[in-house]
Formats: structure tokens, sequence, C-alpha cells
């Protein structure tokens, strides 16, 4: 074929071959799909001990959410903190120990994967979470994480009865959960606001604050200026009481 259209369609070739170049050189990495088998026995157990709240496809109900596209981030988060099931429906959900057994955990964590596309596990190291850059770590902290959950991971109020939880329990893995997923009233960081070097170097420092290098001087419960504020009082208003007195006594 000659002429235009030879030009044209050769052209189209070259663009085509170009953009298949730059797509093979960047592979998007996907989630390897849910193993049926864990599925439907996840959803046998499904369908015993979440179906009143976030009904029988997991649609959701006035008691509870719907699970479609959560991801399996979601799920193993809030199963493995205890989180759910709620004590109250429509309660904020707080840490206690998990209702369901680590195996029961992966089943019903298939299953919610497999309800619709979403955050998948992240790639994180679970028991010391020591591949992060801690700096970087800290600053992410600093200007993110800080401003609800305090400078030392100690948590705090929010108002309207909802509050940022301490950190000083989380694994590794539950706290890059967290940032994937936003329980609660967290915000979701997902990967065009963090991306995997940065959620391990955000681990990393939550981790350190366990047991930061306390090289200024004593931790005062690394409760930052309350307990510093209080122990200036402190000093400041028994150093004013003994000068009173000692200039009092004098004669």
């Amino acid at each position: 074929m000659t002429g235009p259209g030879a030009v044209v369609a050769g052209a189209a070739l070259v663009v085509s071959l170009a953009v298949g170049g730059v797509a093979a050189a960047q592979p998007v990495t996907i989630p390897p799909p849910p193993d049926p088998v864990q599925v439907a026995s996840g959803r046998a157990l499904f369908e015993v001990a979440c179906t009143s709240c976030h009904g029988l496809e997991g649609e959701g109900t006035a008691q509870g959410p719907s699970l479609r596209g959560v991801g399996a981030a979601s799920a193993d988060f809030f199963l493995t903190t205890g989180r759910m099931p709620l004590d109250r429906p429509r309660s904020q959900s707080v840490r206690k120990p998990p209702a369901f057994s680590p195996g029961e955990i992966t089943l019903l964590t298939a299953y919610v994967a497999s309800l619709g596309p979403g955050p998948p596990i992240p790639d994180v190291d679970a028991d010391v979470g020591d591949r992060g850059d801690l700096a970087p770590g800290y600053q992410l902290y600093a200007d993110n994480c800080a401003s609800c959950h305090s400078s030392a991971g100690a948590g705090g109020a929010l108002g309207h009865a909802v509050y940022a939880p301490p950190l000083n329990r989380a694994t590794a893995l539950q706290v890059a959960e967290a940032i994937r997923v936003g329980p609660g009233a967290m915000p979701v960081f997902g990967p065009d606001t963090f991306d995997d070097d940065e959620v391990d170097a955000v681990v990393r420092y939550v981790l350190y604050l366990r047991d930061p290098d306390d090289a200024g001087g004593l931790a005062l419960g690394h409760l930052g200026p309350l307990s510093e504020g209080l122990v200036a009082w402190a000093v400041g208003l028994l150093g004013v009481l003994l000068a009173a007195r000692w200039i009092g006594t004098r004669d």
C-alpha cells in the first residue's frame, strides 16, 4: 500500500511500538487473584460471622459498610487488630485481641479481596520493619501523622468521640496497612501520595518511636511539650518556694 494511507498506517505502527516499549519497560504490578479454595472457605466463615452487619454478599447494611473494593489490606488490618467484629455498631473500632485465628483471618481476607479490587496486603518486613530510611520517615511522620497520633505516637483526641489510637502495639505490617487503607478517621495515603519506599520509611520511624535514642536527657514518657512543661512548672515553682522561704527566714 502506498500514498497517504500508508504514511498514516506507518506512523500508527511506530506510535504503537513506542507505547508498547514504554509499557514493557514499566510493568504494572497486579496482585495475584485470591485462591479459590480459600475464597470458598472464607465465604462460609463470612456467612456465619459477618453477614449480620455487612450483608450476604458484602454489600453492606444499616449496621455496617460495604466491603466491596476495600481490598485484602483492609480486611487483614481490621481482623488482626481485633477491630472487627465491632462490639457496638457505628462506634469507633478499638484494638482488642483478634476474634479469629490466623488461619481464619487468611480465609476471610481472601473472600473480602474477591469482592472487588482494592489495596493488597503491603510487602513489608512484618517483624522489624527496618527497610526504610529513618530520616525521611521522621519528616513524613511529622508532616502527616504527628498532628493526630502525637509526636511520640501516643495518640490523641480528635473530637466528636473520635480519637487517633496510640501506635505502640501496631506491627510493621499493620502500620503499612493503615497507611494504605485509612481506617476510621484516618486519611488514605495511596501510592500516588506515599510510594512503597516512603511507606517503609514511616514504618521504620513508628517502630523507632518505641525505643528512641534519648541522647538529650530524660525521656519523660516521650510525651513532648506536655511532660516537659509539667517538669518546668514543678521545678520553677519549687525554686520560687525555696527562694521565698529562704528570704522569709533571713534575720
